[in-house]
C-alpha cells in the first residue's frame, strides 16, 4: 500500500480513493439524498470521520506504528462530498527521525476543492494542534434554539464503550483504506480500532446522552480531532467513555456544539481523546421556521 504514496516537494501524497457514504439509507439525515439537496447539498455527504480513513498509510510512513500509540489527527471540514467522489490525502514530510513532530495535513476532491485541513503529529510536539488554536468563539452565540437546553462546561453520561468484532468486520466492506491491523492480531496484539470506528466509540453513546436537550434538527461533523494517548483503541476491549461541553455557539446558517471526549480503561488509564465540532443546520429545525421564512 505504501508503494501508493508518492513523494512531491516534500509533501506525501495519497492515491486517489473513493469514500463510501455507507449512511446513504438513515433517513432524514444529512447522509440522505432527499434532505441534505433540500438543505443545499449536492447530495447525501460522507462523514468526516469517513475521510480521516485516508491518513493512517500516510501516517505510518511518516512517522511509523508509535502514531497509533501518541499520535493526533485533527481536521476541520470545508467542502462536503458525495458517496464515491474521489478523494486523497495529503500530509507535509515531517523532519528526519524527530520524535515529536507535527506538520500539515489536508484532503482534496480530484478536482482540486479543499475538503479538509489541519495537522497530524506524533509524540509531544510543543505547538497546539489546528483544532485546539482554532478560535471558538468567532461567532457571538446569541439566542440559541436548538442547543438552548445546553451550556459549556455541561458533562455527558459517563458510558461503556465496546468496538465488536462484527462492527470491524462490517466497517472492513466500506473503508477507504484497509489495513491488515483492523482485522488481524496488530503488533499491539489485537486488532485495532480505524479512525472512524474510535469517532464511532468517542462520540454515539456521549451524544446519546444529551437527546433529551436537544431539540430537532439535521447535524453534521464540522472537525475533528483524534488524539492517541495511550494507544491504540483495541477491537473487543471493554472501556469507559466520559466528556463534556466544551464551547457553544451560532453561525448564520448553524447553531453549533464543540466538545470533548476520552476513552478509558476499566481501571482508569487514558487511552483516546477527541475534539469534535458538531453543527446543526437551522433550515432543518421547526424552531427555525420563522425565521427561515421571513
Amino acid at each position: 500500500m505504501n508503494s501508493e504514496i508518492e513523494l512531491r516537494d516534500h509533501v506525501l501524497v495519497g492515491p486517489l480513493r473513493r469514500s463510501v457514504n455507507n449512511a446513504r439509507n438513515v433517513s432524514g439525515s444529512i447522509h440522505d439524498d432527499a434532505m441534505a439537496t433540500k438543505l443545499g447539498f449536492r447530495g447525501g455527504t460522507v462523514a468526516g470521520s469517513i475521510h480521516l480513513e485516508l491518513f493512517p498509510p500516510l501516517l505510518l510512513k511518516a512517522f511509523g506504528k508509535r502514531w497509533f500509540e501518541r499520535g493526533t489527527i485533527s481536521m476541520y471540514f470545508l467542502n462536503a462530498t458525495t458517496d464515491r467522489e474521489a478523494v486523497r490525502a495529503f500530509l507535509k514530510e515531517p523532519p528526519h527521525d524527530a520524535a515529536d513532530a507535527q506538520v500539515d495535513a489536508w484532503i482534496e476532491r480530484d478536482d482540486g476543492m479543499r475538503v479538509a485541513e489541519g495537522t497530524a503529529s506524533v509524540g509531544r510536539p510543543e505547538e497546539p494542534t489546528a483544532l485546539i488554536r482554532r478560535p471558538l468563539d468567532r461567532f457571538d452565540a446569541g439566542q440559541l434554539r436548538i442547543l438552548g437546553s445546553l451550556k459549556a462546561g455541561d458533562r455527558f453520561e459517563e458510558c461503556d464503550a465496546f468496538l465488536t468484532k462484527n462492527e470491524m468486520t462490517e466497517r472492513m466492506e466500506v473503508i477507504t483504506e484497509p489495513l491488515e491491523w483492523y482485522t488481524k492480531p496488530s503488533p499491539w496484539g489485537g486488532a485495532i480500532a480505524t479512525p472512524a470506528t474510535m469517532v464511532h466509540l468517542l462520540y454515539t453513546q456521549p451524544i446519546a446522552t444529551l437527546r433529551g436537550k436537544l431539540a430537532q434538527a439535521v447535524g453534521l461533523f464540522g472537525a475533528i480531532e483524534l488524539r492517541n494517548i495511550n494507544g491504540p483503541v483495541l477491537v473487543e476491549r471493554p472501556y469507559r467513555v466520559s466528556g463534556s461541553i466544551v464551547a457553544l455557539g451560532q453561525s448564520p446558517k448553524t447553531e453549533f456544539m464543540w466538545f470533548e471526549t476520552a476513552l478509558n480503561e476499566a481501571a482508569g488509564k487514558r487511552i483516546a481523546e477527541m475534539r469534535m465540532l458538531l453543527r446543526f443546520m437551522k433550515a432543518s429545525s421547526p424552531l427555525y421556521h420563522d425565521a427561515i421564512a421571513s
